[in-house]
């Protein structure tokens, strides 16, 4: 009978797999690429190669062209803390207890998860990503406002070549219009006595 359920069940599955909805194969196209290059100082940001690709330049201090990136200086050493933040951590020193995450007390876990919450999205708002998802919407702004721009100009300069074209079909319908009259012979007069 066991032997029997777990059969049942496994086609069950099966068949749930099956007539699940499957991911869409026709997807849309990629999007612009970007590059995203620190520049230093006063150098300039390198021009794109491609008209489909972003190039996007954060610029940093010049003092900061051999240092070690932030993320990987020695942040844990108590020498580099701030003073703020060296009060801050005296503050919570007898925080024990419901959220303070700490191993004493009762129900002392309970703060950790919100502790690396709130750690999270400080790293998040200050994260050297954010500046670079500016200034990639930025350019992509800058790109985006020149498009009815330059479709109008597209659109004028097929309007005017249209108009031409125009122009010279008229001039030539009119030029055969003129050969055709000049080649007849005028119509004969009716006779008199056809009346």
């Amino acid at each position: 009978m066991n032997r029997l359920a777990f059969l049942a069940s496994g086609f069950a599955f099966a068949l749930s797999a099956v007539t699940l909805p499957a991911p869409a194969f026709a997807q849309e196209e990629p999007g612009d690429t970007v590059d995203l290059v620190i520049v230093y100082g006063d150098d300039p940001c390198p021009a794109s190669s491609d008209a489909k690709k972003i190039v996007v330049c954060p610029r940093m201090d010049e003092n900061e062209r051999y240092r070690i990136p932030p993320n990987l200086r020695d942040g844990d050493n108590p020498a580099n803390e701030a003073w703020a933040n060296r009060v801050k951590s005296l503050e919570s020193v007898g925080a024990f207890g419901v959220n303070s995450c700490s191993a004493s007390g009762y129900g002392g876990f309970s703060g950790c998860t919100q502790k690396l919450i709130d750690q999270a999205y400080a790293e998040k708002r200050s994260g050297p990503g954010v500046q670079a998802a500016k200034l990639i919407e930025a350019e992509r702004e800058k790109r985006l406002s020149t498009i009815d721009a330059d479709a109008a100009a597209e659109q004028a300069r097929v309007e005017a070549i249209e108009k031409e074209f125009d122009a010279k079909k008229r001039a030539e319908a009119e030029a055969a219009e003129k050969a055709g009259t000049a080649t007849e012979a005028p119509a004969p007069a009716p006779a008199q006595g056809d009346q």
